[in-house]
C-alpha cells in the first residue's frame, strides 16, 4: 500500500517514465531487425560427401559404414540417418538438445580426418541446420542474346551487387560457357605410336606457367618467370608432340574446336533456357528488407544508366517482400484489435475518460514489450508480432479490472486517493495471480524438443513480456490518472438491475439452492464434453500451417538414368502444365540431377481471381497426372512445415531381399488408404550395371596384365578436362575426348587390343554380366533400412496419420526387422506426445499458483473445473471454421488455459472475500457473480475483440496466425458463459454453507486478497 500511494502521489515520476518509455519504445520499433521467422540454429547437421564414380554399394562398404560407426561412439549425438548413392553418401545427424554447436565442431573434425584417410573421397561439405537461407533475392536475365546478357551479368551486374555492403555473394547459373575439345583420332594415334597419356602431358606441359626462380644479383632481385599459356584455339593446334620419326603437331591426331559448353544451363523460365538465373545472399549484420533495398536501388541505377538494353532484369523471388507483407499484416491486425479493444471499453464503461485511461495503457504497454524485445535482442518476426497480437487483447484485462475497482470505489463515495488505495487493493492479488496464471503456462514450452521448440519459445517470450508490461503499466498509469482525471458521470439517478443481470442472478440463485441442482449443471456440461471429443477426427491436422504468400517451391524427382531429352520433355510439360493454370504467372525450374526444383509465382493485388490453397491442390493434381505417362518419380512441396515427404514409413533390417519383400508389402497396404498418392520405395531405384568379368587364361596367354587391360577399358572412356586455359578475358576448361565415343557394349567389346601377336578385340579378354544394382541405400543409426514415401491428397495429416499406423500395427515383420513411421508422421506423433506433457505442467504450475494465491488446495481445482469446457469451444471452433488444429493452435490451447482462469479467479476470490465478511455460501456466490459480471465480460470481450482481426487474417501470415486465434477466441467465448454456472456449480457442491467467520479485529489486518468490500449489487 505504501507503495501504491507513493506511485499515486508521484505523478509527475509516473509521467516521466512513461515518456522515457515512449521514446526508447519508439526508438526500439525503428532498430529491431525485420525478418520472416527468427534466426535459429537447430541441434542438427548434414554432411555430404562426393565419391566420383564408386556404386552406392561400394560406397556404402568403404565410406558410409567406417564414418556410421566413428560416429556413433560419440556422446550427444542421438540419431544417424544415411543415404548412400552412386558416388555419394549423405548423413543427417541429429544432436542432444542444446548441444549443436558443440557437437557439430567435433563432427565437423570426424568427418575432416575420415576424408584424408579414404582415397575413394573426392569433396566433403559440412553445415549446421539452421533457418537462415543461403540466398534470399533471385533475379533473371533473359530475352536477348545469350553472349550479350552473360557479358552484362558478369562484368556489370556481379560486380556491382557485390560490391553494396549488404551482400556477402551473388551467383549466376546458365551463363553461355565455352570449352576447348581435342578430340583425338584414334587411327591416327595408332599410325604415330601415340597413347592418350603421352598427348595429355605434352600439352599440360605447354600450357604451363611458372616461377622457375629469382635474380638476387639484379637490382631488386626479380623472379624468373616461365610462362607458355595457351591463348587461343591455334595455339593448341601447333602443340609439338613427339613421336619416333622426329615432332608432329596436335592438329594431326586429333580435332581442336572451341564451342559452348553442352547444357551449361540448368535453369528453365516459363519453358526456355535462355535465361541467366542470379542468386543473391546477405552479410549475417543486415536483415532481408535492407539488402532488398540496397540491391533494389542498385538495380535501379543500372537502369538509369542504360545498361539495360535489348535483354530484360526481372526479379523473381525477393524474401524481403513476404517478411514486409507478413509484418504489415500482422501491424495492422494489431492495430484493428486494439480499436476493437477500446470500442469494447467504451460500450461497457459508457464513460470517455475511463476510456481513454484504458486506451492510453495499450500503447504504453505496446511500446514496453518492444522495448523489452530490444533489450533481449529479439527481432520483428512473423512469431514475435503475432505473440504481440495474442497479447494486445489480453493486455487491457488488468487494467479493466482495476479501473472498474477504483470507478466502483468512487461511486461508493470514498475520496479519490481513498478510492484508488482501496479499490487496487481489493484486487491487487486477482490481478498478479491472473498474470501469472497466463504466464506460467508458458515454461514448459522450452521442453518442446526441435527447431519447432525454439520458434514456440520466441512466441512464448512476447506473449509473456507483453502481459508483464500491461501489469507493470496497470499498477503505475492506471492508478495515478484515476485519481483526478477519472470522474462519475453526471447526475445521479437511482441504479437499477438490467435485464441480463437480473436473470443471471435467478439462474445462479437456483443452481446454487441445492446440490442436486448442481449437479445437475455440472452433469450437464460433463455430456457436453464428452459429445464434442467426438468431434476431433473430423478436423484438420498439420504439423505448422503452410506460409500463403502467392509462392510455391516443388521438387519433381525424376527416374533413375533418364536421358537430357527425356528431362528437357518433362520441363516442357510441367512449363505447359503450370502454364494452364489459372492464377499461375510464372515458373521457374532448376535441374539438381535426379530432381526438378520448382518455384512458381502467382498473381499478386488486383489480379488475384483464386485462392492459393485452390492452386496448390490444381498444382498438385496436374504435375501427379504427368507420373503415368513421363520419367517422374514424385511430386512434393519443399516448403512444408515438417519437410520432405509427409507421408514416410521405415522397414530397417539386414538383407535386402527381405527389405524389397516387406517393402512392395507394405505398399500394397498403403496404396488402400484414401488421400495417400505416390506411394514410392528407396529400393525401387535401382541401376542396372555392367560387371567386368575377366578371361584371366587368355590375358596370361597373350602376355598382358588385368591392369593394362583396366587402362585401356578407362581410356576408351577418355573425357576430363586436363587443364584451362584464357581466352578473351573468360577462363575456358580444356577438355579430351576421343572422336568416336564408346556408348554401347559393341563398341566397347570392339575396341582394339594390341598384343605381341597382333591386335586382338577386347572380347577376347573380358565378358560383361548384367546386374542390378541399388541406386539408393538407406540407414538409421547403422543399420539398413528401406524408406517407403509418399504424399497426401484430399484428407489432412491427422487423419492420414491415424490410417497409417493402423496399417504398421496390422502389418506383420518377422524377427531382426521393424517397420515405423518417420517424416512428417513421425514429427507430428511426437509433437502430440511432447504438447500432452507440456499441457500437464502447465496444469500443475497454474495449480501452485492458485494454491498460494487462494492459501488452499481444494478452491483452484474449483477454478480449474473450467478447462475442460475450454476444450469443448477449441474443438466447436475448430471443427466450424475447419481450421487446423496444428502445432500453433496447439501454442493457444496452452495459452487458454491461463486465460480462461482469470475469471474463474474473479468469482473465486470475490465470494471468498463475501464469505469472510460473513455472508452464506449461496448468497456470497450469487453477489459474487452480480460484482463481477462486468469486468468478467469486458475482459473477455477486449481479448477476443483484440484478436478478432488475427483470427480473420489472410495473406502471408493468415495461416499461421488464424488457427491459434480462432481456438483462442472460441474457447475462451464458450469458457466465459459455462464459467458463470460451473464454478458456483463446483464451489456450491464441494464446500460448506456456512460463512466463514472472521475476527473483526483483524479484518482491517486482512491481506489484500481478503479485503472487505461494501456491497455493491448494481454495477
Amino acid at each position: 500500500m505504501k507503495l501504491l500511494k507513493f506511485i499515486v502521489q508521484r505523478k509527475i515520476l509516473v509521467g516521466l517514465l512513461c515518456l522515457f518509455v515512449i521514446l526508447v519504445g519508439s526508438y526500439a520499433v525503428l532498430d529491431l531487425n525485420k525478418e520472416l521467422m527468427p534466426v535459429i540454429e537447430m541441434d542438427g547437421a548434414y554432411i555430404e560427401i562426393n565419391a566420383g564414380e564408386l556404386p552406392a554399394s561400394e560406397v556404402e562398404r568403404s565410406i558410409t559404414t567406417p564414418l556410421e560407426q566413428k560416429l556413433q561412439g560419440h556422446d550427444g549425438i542421438e540419431e544417424i540417418l544415411s543415404t548412400t548413392t552412386v558416388g555419394r553418401a549423405s548423413f543427417q545427424l541429429q544432436f542432444e538438445q542444446g548441444k549443436g554447436e558443440e557437437m557439430y565442431r567435433e563432427v565437423e573434425s570426424i568427418v575432416n580426418t575420415t576424408a584424408t584417410e579414404i582415397p575413394s573421397i573426392k569433396d566433403v561439405e559440412s553445415g549446421q541446420f539452421g533457418s537462415n537461407q543461403t540466398y534470399e533475392f533471385f533475379m533473371d536475365v533473359s530475352g536477348g542474346d545469350m553472349g550479350t546478357i552473360t557479358t552484362f551479368a558478369k562484368e556489370v551486374l556481379e560486380p556491382r551487387l557485390e560490391d553494396l555492403a549488404e551482400v556477402r555473394d551473388v551467383s549466376l547459373t546458365g551463363l553461355t560457357e565455352h570449352e576447348i575439345t581435342i578430340e583425338f583420332d584414334r587411327d591416327e594415334m595408332t599410325k604415330e605410336g601415340l597413347d592418350s597419356t603421352q598427348i595429355i602431358n605434352a600439352i599440360q606441359q605447354a600450357n604451363d606457367e611458372a616461377t622457375l626462380g629469382e635474380l638476387s644479383e639484379e637490382n631488386g632481385s626479380p623472379l624468373l618467370r616461365w610462362n607458355t599459356k595457351l591463348e587461343n584455339v591455334e595455339d593448341v593446334q601447333s602443340i609439338m608432340i613427339p613421336v619416333q620419326s622426329g615432332f608432329i603437331q596436335l592438329e594431326d591426331v586429333a580435332k581442336v574446336s572451341i564451342s559452348p559448353i553442352e547444357n551449361s544451363s540448368f535453369v528453365w523460365k516459363n519453358g526456355s533456357k535462355d535465361l541467366i538465373f542470379i542468386q543473391i545472399g546477405r552479410v549475417s549484420d543486415v536483415t532481408q528488407i535492407e539488402m532488398a533495398e540496397a540491391v533494389r536501388a542498385e538495380v535501379k541505377k543500372i537502369r538509369e544508366e542504360g545498361l539495360i538494353d535489348g535483354f530484360h532484369l526481372t526479379e523473381m523471388v525477393a524474401q524481403a517482400d513476404y517478411v514486409q507483407e507478413a509484418i504489415d499484416g500482422v501491424t495492422g491486425n494489431i492495430l484493428i484489435g486494439a480499436v476493437l479493444a477500446i470500442a469494447i471499453l467504451l460500450l461497457f464503461l459508457r464513460n470517455v475518460r475511463a476510456t481513454i485511461i484504458v486506451g492510453l495503457s495499450i500503447p504504453t504497454s505496446v511500446l514496453l514489450t518492444f522495448t523489452a524485445m530490444w533489450i533481449f535482442g529479439y527481432s520483428l518476426n512473423m512469431l514475435t508480432l503475432i505473440g504481440l497480437g495474442l497479447g494486445i487483447g489480453m493486455m487491457v484485462d488488468s487494467s479493466i479490472v482495476i479501473l472498474e475497482s477504483i470507478y466502483r470505489k468512487k461511486e461508493l463515495g470514498l475520496t479519490k486517493l481513498d478510492a484508488v488505495l482501496q479499490g487496487v487493493k481489493e484486487v491487487a492479488s486477482a490481478v498478479i495471480a491472473s498474470m501469472l496464471t497466463t504466464v506460467v503456462v508458458f515454461l514448459p514450452v522450452g521442453m518442446l524438443g526441435g527447431e519447432m521448440g525454439q520458434f514456440m519459445i520466441a512466441l512464448s517470450i512476447v506473449v509473456a513480456i507483453t502481459l508483464i508490461s500491461s501489469v507493470v503499466i496497470s499498477f503505475t498509469l492506471i492508478p495515478s490518472l484515476s485519481e483526478k482525471f477519472l470522474q462519475l458521470r453526471s447526475g445521479k439517478r437511482e441504479k437499477k438491475e438490467g435485464t441480463i443481470l437480473k436473470g443471471y442472478s435467478g439462474a445462479v440463485d437456483w443452481v446454487v439452492k441445492k446440490k442436486r441442482h448442481s449437479l445437475a449443471v455440472i452433469s450437464l456440461f460433463i455430456l457436453i464434453l464428452a459429445g464434442s471429443l467426438t468431434l476431433i477426427t473430423k478436423i484438420p491436422m498439420t504439423i505448422m500451417p503452410d506460409v500463403f504468400n502467392r509462392y510455391a517451391e516443388l521438387m519433381v524427382d525424376l527416374e533413375t538414368g533418364i536421358t537430357i531429352d527425356d528431362k528437357e520433355n518433362v520441363v516442357q510439360e510441367i512449363t505447359n502444365t503450370l502454364r494452364n493454370i489459372k492464377d499461375v504467372e510464372s515458373s521457374y525450374v532448376m535441374d539438381n540431377g535426379g530432381m526438378l526444383y520448382t518455384i512458381i509465382n502467382m498473381t499478386k493485388g488486383d489480379d488475384i481471381t483464386r485462392e492459393q490453397q485452390e492452386i496448390n491442390e490444381e498444382i498438385f493434381k496436374s504435375l501427379r497426372a504427368l507420373e503415368e505417362n513421363h520419367p517422374i518419380e514424385s511430386v512434393q512441396s519443399a516448403m512444408t512445415g515438417g519437410g520432405g515427404y509427409p507421408v514416410q514409413v521405415n522397414i530397417t533390417g539386414e538383407e535386402f531381399e527381405n527389405l524389397q519383400t516387406l517393402s512392395a508389402d507394405l505398399i500394397e497396404d498403403l496404396n488402400e488408404i484414401e488421400g495417400i498418392v505416390g506411394v514410392n520405395s528407396s529400393m525401387d531405384r535401382t541401376s542396372t550395371e555392367q560387371l567386368i568379368s575377366l578371361k584371366e587364361q587368355e590375358i596370361e596367354k597373350a602376355g598382358l596384365t588385368s591392369f593394362q587391360i583396366k587402362q585401356i577399358i578407362e581410356q576408351a572412356f577418355l573425357g576430363m578436362p586436363i587443364g584451362e586455359m584464357t581466352v578473351d578475358g573468360e577462363s575456358v576448361p580444356l577438355t579430351v575426348k576421343w572422336t568416336e565415343s564408346t556408348d554401347t557394349k559393341a563398341s566397347l567389346l570392339d575396341l582394339k587390343v594390341p598384343t605381341v601377336d597382333g591386335e586382338k578385340t577386347l572380347s577376347t579378354f573380358i565378358e560383361l554380366n548384367t546386374v542390378e544394382s541399388p541406386n539408393e541405400i538407406s540407414h538409421i543409426d547403422g543399420e539398413r533400412s528401406i524408406s517407403i514415401s509418399a504424399d497426401i491428397e484430399g484428407r489432412d495429416l491427422g487423419a492420414i496419420n491415424r490410417d497409417v499406423q493402423k496399417a504398421i500395427d496390422a502389418f506383420d515383420t518377422p524377427a531382426g526387422y521393424s517397420t515405423s513411421v518417420a517424416g512428417d508422421l513421425e514429427q507430428q506423433q511426437e509433437l502430440i506426445k511432447e504438447m500432452l506433457f507440456i499441457l500437464g505442467i502447465a496444469l500443475f504450475l497454474v495449480y501452485l499458483v492458485m494454491a498460494v494465491q487462494f492459501n488452499h488446495l481444494f478452491h483452484p481445482i474449483i477454478v480449474m473445473s473450467v478447462i475442460p469446457m475450454t476444450i469443448v469451444g477449441v474443438i466447436l471452433g475448430l471443427f466450424l471454421t475447419q481450421r487446423e488444429l496444428s502445432l500453433m493452435s496447439g501454442m493457444g490451447i496452452v495459452m487458454l488455459i491461463g486465460i480462461v482462469l482469470n475469471n474463474a479467479i474473479l468469482l473465486v476470490d470475490r465470494t471468498n472475500q463475501l464469505r469472510r465478511e460473513g455472508e452464506n455460501l449461496d448468497k456470497a456466490l450469487v453477489q459474487a457473480g452480480k460484482d463481477r459480471i462486468r469486468p468478467i465480460f469486458m475482459t473477455t470481450l477486449t481479448t477476443a475483440g483484440g484478436m478478432l482481426p488475427l483470427a480473420l487474417a489472410s495473406g502471408t501470415s493468415g495461416n499461421y496466425q488464424a488457427p491459434m486465434a480462432t481456438a483462442i477466441i472460441s474457447g475462451l467465448l464458450f469458457a466465459t458463459l459455462i464459467t458463470l454456472f460451473l464454478i458456483p456449480a463446483v464451489y456450491r457442491l464441494f464446500t460448506r454453507r456456512e460463512a466463514i467467520i472472521v475476527n473483526t479485529e483483524r479484518i482491517d489486518q486482512v491481506p489484500i486478497d481478503v479485503q472487505p468490500t461494501p456491497n455493491t449489487t448494481n454495477q
